[in-house]
């Protein structure tokens, strides 16, 4: 399976519209798909990874990890890598940029795709391009982004029936 999905129970759903997501964002960019792993986890894991990584003790919104970058050749071979999406990061952002989870789920995933190949947004000029790419991308995903809204709206309203009855 080229991209796989480790997520918190009730969230299976998310894998095909961000495995297609993965899929476009990498034909766009004129790259095949090799194996991309998603994990959505909390800031606690994304903080210690950003802090282990890259020396930054905060939480991120997304990571990734590349596994072929530094080979001569890495633009020729499939994208392989890892993306790890902080869902707290995710809903925050989403209340603050007012959009669906939805689509800032997407935006993040987009995002960790363009950095598997190989973009940056550590310039000015890097940061324009890859928000220009995000931007494109997110306009022809208008109707996944609601199938994306619809899986996180259910798992939502099963945590919030759980906690009724005494559940998480």
């Amino acid at each position: 399976m080229p991209v796989t999905l480790t997520a918190p129970r009730g969230l299976s759903r998310l894998r095909p519209p961000l495995s297609a997501l993965v899929a476009d964002v990498l034909r766009g960019e004129g790259r095949r798909l090799g194996e991309v792993g998603i994990v959505l986890a909390g800031d606690e894991l994304l903080r210690q990874l950003n802090r282990d990584w890259r020396g930054i003790d905060r939480a991120t919104d997304v990571i990734s990890f590349a596994y072929d970058e530094l080979e001569p050749d890495a633009v020729a071979r499939p994208v392989t890598g890892d993306l790890l999406v902080s869902l707290d990061r995710m809903r925050d952002q989403a209340r603050r940029y007012r959009v669906s989870p939805g689509a800032e789920l997407a935006r993040l995933v987009t995002h960790g795709t363009l950095h598997l190949c190989g973009h940056d947004h550590a310039r000015p000029g890097e940061r324009r391009r890859m928000r220009s790419r995000e931007a494109a991308v997110l306009r022809t995903w208008r109707a996944r982004v609601r199938a994306l809204d619809r899986a996180l709206a259910t798992r939502l309203a099963s945590r919030r029936r759980g906690t009724r009855r005494g559940g998480r």
